[in-house]
């Protein structure tokens, strides 16, 4: 591939930014200031934030929508249908019965960090930061930060585990100080539970 393709169907502000050679498919809505980085996929049916950024080397799969205040590093997996939050206290109205404006919450960021993945149908809930390479299963909640390389599951979502940057679930259980951990597909050794 040699060039950036965004799908006529596609809407993207002319004040957001967006990475040579990244893919964006059907239906997609990117609004204004948002960063996307280089060589990135962006599913079909996604919603990006004013101000969300990500990196280069990302895969965004269908239906993720991504809210104001999320940061995406390089080499992010999200699976379909994820929802990122922002909102601690979401209401539509103040006390007084008024429509909440721009200026009547505070967003919360989320920070995704590098070589992270997201499963299908996760939650993550504003206010955590998703560690380098770890795994968030399956349409799990996340509620409170996810350690590198930690494995999450469930809802809410809890730490049973540490995956290897290849992907492969190491062997052995959560641990709160440092343990060197082989992987069994690859051999590669990785330090876990130094972040928990």
């Amino acid at each position: 591939m040699n060039q950036t393709i965004i799908h006529p169907t596609a809407t993207v502000d002319p004040r957001a930014q967006i990475g040579e050679h990244t893919r964006i498919w059907h239906w997609t809505q990117i609004r204004e200031d948002v960063r996307i980085g280089s060589e990135s996929i962006i599913g079909k049916g996604c919603y990006f934030d004013a101000g969300v950024s990500v990196g280069n080397r990302v895969k965004i799969q269908s239906n993720v929508s991504v809210f104001r205040g999320v940061s995406i590093e390089d080499g992010v997996f999200v699976g379909p249908h994820v929802c990122f939050t922002n909102d601690k206290t979401p209401r539509a109205i103040n006390p007084d019965g008024t429509l909440k404006g721009i200026d009547d919450w505070t967003v919360t960021p989320t920070l995704v960090r590098y070589g992270a993945s997201i499963g299908a149908n996760a939650t993550i809930v504003c206010g955590v930061t998703i560690g380098r390479f770890a795994m968030v299963a399956a349409g799990a909640v996340v509620t409170r930060n996810v350690p590198d390389y930690g494995l999450v599951m469930g809802n809410p979502a809890r730490l049973v585990g540490y995956v290897c940057p290849c992907g492969v679930r190491l062997p052995g259980g959560p641990v709160t100080t440092g343990e060197e951990r082989t992987c069994p597909a690859c051999g590669r050794v990785t330090l876990v539970g130094s972040n928990t």
